[in-house]
């Protein structure tokens, strides 16, 4: 054997025992390596670490694995609602929704009082709190059915509904209150004897909540006569939903023990504490103005309040627990308050605009004729249809025990830019009869509201810009939260399992990007064999590629991926519209596969993922590694990049659906209030809507002997009578275009008002 030979095997036989071996392998290749990743790698405080460990991976981890194992989400049964809940869906929420005149909520600047006193005798304010602290004990499911009904009603109504309801004292109490603090407040709270607010917001602190400059001081002083350790609070809130009527604050701030009186930790962290209305030096009762919509907000503060310790949520064990609470907390409020209240906005876009298309015309034929019109109605639709989808995925995680931090700011962030969307949308069709405000407009007061759900509970551009790719890629990652915690605890054996398991995955993803893309998918695994398997087969090719990409922003970003925006407010569209979509597949699964749907489907889906590939692209155009970029372009597109848009033949295919087929249209919009057809708005709206539709054969008698030059070209109640007359439609057809031509003509109507009523008008 030669010299060059024995050298060969040598090395061979190294690089064998290299990788067989473990021991050798972390001394030699991990150790090194790890030094250089922890250089790499984003730093997290422990903020950040808390908030991470709040949540749980759920759909979402699938998402970014590459590989999604569609059995998990198709398996996945969404819980129904019980007999009472749907007794209450239909009996007290429906009542509340027939009480409300939003109109008059926003003349009078509140709700009225047998309005606040019907909410509180029949529980609204208590859905979360179990039967046995006197609440109703409802699901998830109920919840976000409650909001989005009111929401098509009164967004006065549903916010003053949810915020109880949402992130605050009840659910802090329920998961971190002492049993005295439960057995005191639950009760009182589940039947609104007490009202309560949360205040986390203050004007140095918004998106950035963790880090407010409210303080507490822990301290000896007096309470009530006796000397007591408690804490003197100094604090500077504001946009608190309900502070001007809350009877108990729940106040977030961060405690301080300069005295050591709790023991050796000095700057003991985030707190909560429910603080009472009348405690001295409270200053509540003020009000903001958010864009003109009345529900009670308003700021709260207090300067050295001082107050017991057992105000502290959880007690004395509770102190510095206050991120973590709240961390915890809100996922699930993230989870259905919002969004749900986004899909009653939709919906009703959707329900009183596809009307409105068949009813208003112009030129002489229906508006929903033009294709005009056509293209951003069937754009509120396709979104009301996936934006529902995705709420119902979302209390279906919550009411089966997830707390999907990560999927929780995409149903937040895309579900409330969507309403935005159907808003405005819906705003441009209904033209004039929208922008003049009046007891039948529909779409002012919302469309006033948008920016509130934008704003709040996490702006929605840090929300996609930094939160959902900044704690997916450490949160749904498979290894990269162990490689941090490896790197962190020196644990060179952890490190190696996590790194060459990520060396792996990579190299997994690679070969199946490349794969995938070269058959256009064709390759990728599909749990269906219907029409929609090309959708699924889609899915997991970007799957791969987003996976690839993720592992090429961070390798070669490394810790200035958290500051690199545009990539990663990129890369959350990527995963949120990806996530949209699965949504959407699951519920046209979990409904039976309607065939009236299909086109709904069939435009979400390619909507959807050309979103996906647009940011897939904009990521590989603006990574700053030219390089790897370049070859991660080879393996993600490399036949180029050209997936369809939304065709004119899917545009139609939902126009028709949801016009001209009642079924398709009431399922879309099954979760909102329709009121009755003698009401202004909606109401007479969709009665007109109905009787177009059952006109429609008549009028057609009437056009077709129009254009036959049988009638005298006339109004349509004129033509009708001349057709009468030569016997072409009968008494009947004629009473029901009479009937259809007067309520036509009512419900374009606007409103106008004297000089005083206007100069008395809000």
């Amino acid at each position: 054997m030669s010299t060059s030979s024995i050298i060969l095997l040598i090395l061979v036989v190294g690089l064998i025992a290299l990788f067989v071996i473990p021991s050798l392998r972390q001394l030699l290749v991990s150790a090194p390596i790890m030094k250089m990743v922890g250089r790499i790698l984003p730093t997290m405080g422990d903020t950040e670490r808390i908030a991470l460990e709040a949540g749980t991976v759920w759909w979402d981890g699938e998402l970014f694995s590459g590989k999604p194992n569609w059995s998990k989400l198709l398996d996945f049964k969404i819980a129904p609602l019980s007999a009472e809940e749907q007794a209450f869906l239909d009996g007290p929420v429906d009542e509340l929704c027939a009480m409300l005149d939003d109109w008059q909520i926003f003349q009078d600047r509140d709700l009225p009082p047998k309005v606040w006193d019907f909410i509180k005798k029949n529980g609204f304010f208590g859905m979360i709190i179990p039967k046995q602290y006197g609440g109703l004990g409802f699901s998830a499911h109920t919840h976000s059915a409650v909001i989005t009904k009111l929401s098509s009603r009164s967004v006065t109504a549903a916010i003053t509904v949810m915020v109880p309801n949402s992130l605050g004292p009840g659910e802090l109490l329920l998961h971190y209150g002492t049993e005295k603090q439960k057995k005191h407040y639950l009760p009182r709270l589940a039947t609104g004897k007490d009202v309560p607010c949360f205040a986390l917001t203050e004007p140095g602190a918004g998106s950035d909540a963790a880090n407010g400059s409210s303080v507490g001081i822990v301290c000896k002083g007096t309470w009530k006569g006796k000397k007591t350790t408690g804490m003197r609070l100094t604090f500077n809130k504001r946009y608190i939903t309900l502070a001007p009527v809350a009877s108990v604050v729940g106040l977030a701030f961060r405690l301080q023990d300069p005295d050591g009186l709790l023991g050796e930790q000095e700057e003991i962290g985030i707190t909560c504490a429910l603080i009472p209305r009348d405690t001295p030096g409270m200053e509540i009762g003020n009000r903001h103005d958010p864009m003109g919509v009345p529900f009670l907000n308003g700021p709260v503060r207090g300067k050295d309040i001082f107050v017991p310790l057992d105000y502290i949520i959880g007690g004395v064990d509770g102190a510095g627990m206050g991120w973590r609470m709240l961390m915890e907390s809100l996922a699930a409020g993230r989870s259905i308050s919002l969004p749900s209240q986004a899909v009653g906005a939709a919906q009703l876009a959707a329900r009183s605009t596809s009307a409105y298309a068949m009813v208003r015309e112009q030129f002489g034929m229906p508006i929903g004729k033009f294709e005009g019109v056509r293209e951003p109605l069937a754009r509120i639709a396709g979104h009301a249809y996936f934006m529902n989808a995705v709420r119902r995925l979302g209390f279906g995680a919550i009411d089966a025990g997830e707390k999907p931090s990560v999927v929780s700011a995409i149903a937040k962030a895309y579900l409330t830019e969507g309403s935005r969307l159907c808003i405005n949308d819906a705003m441009d069709i209904h033209a004039g009869s929208a922008i003049c405000r009046g007891r039948g407009n529909i779409f002012a007061r919302p469309y006033s509201a948008i920016p509130i759900g934008i704003t709040v509970e996490g702006a929605n551009i840090l929300t996609r810009s930094l939160i959902i790719f900044g704690q997916g890629v450490m949160r749904c990652h498979p290894f990269v939260l162990a490689e941090m915690e490896a790197v962190k605890k020196h644990d060179v054996q952890a490190f190696d399992t996590a790194f060459f398991g990520h060396v792996g995955h990579i190299t997994k993803n690679a070969v199946r990007s490349f794969v995938l893309a070269i058959s256009s998918g064709a390759l990728a695994n599909s749990p269906v064999s219907g029409f929609e398997a090309r959708y699924y087969k889609d899915i997991g090719r970007y799957s791969a590629a987003f996976a690839l990409l993720s592992d090429v922003a961070l390798g070669t970003l490394g810790g200035a991926l958290k500051r690199k925006e545009y990539l990663s407010g990129r890369l959350s569209d990527a995963f949120a519209w990806m996530f949209l979509a699965t949504a959407t597949l699951k519920h046209f699964h979990d409904s039976g596969r309607p065939q009236g749907e299909r086109a709904l489907l069939d435009w979400t889906c390619v909507y959807a993922l050309k979103q996906v590939e647009g940011a897939l692209q904009g990521v590989l155009a603006n990574l700053p590694n030219r390089f790897a970029a370049g070859f991660a372009h080879i393996l993600i597109f490399p036949l180029g990049i050209g997936r369809a848009s939304v065709t004119d033949r899917q545009t139609d295919g939902v126009v028709d659906a949801i016009t001209n087929h009642s079924d398709v249209r009431d399922a879309l919009t099954s979760d909102i209030y329709i009121p009755g057809p003698g009401e202004p708005g909606l109401g007479a709206l969709d009665h007109a809507y109905t009787c177009v539709l059952t006109a429609g054969s008549a009028h057609s008698k009437v056009d077709q002997a129009r254009r036959a030059g049988q009638l005298d070209k006339a109004t349509t109640s004129e033509m009708a009578y001349q057709a009468l007359e030569k016997g072409i439609i009968s008494s009947l057809e004629h009473g029901l275009i009479i009937e259809a031509e007067m309520l036509r003509e009512d419900v374009i109507q606007v409103s106008d008002f004297d000089p005083d009523s206007y100069n008395k008008m809000r």
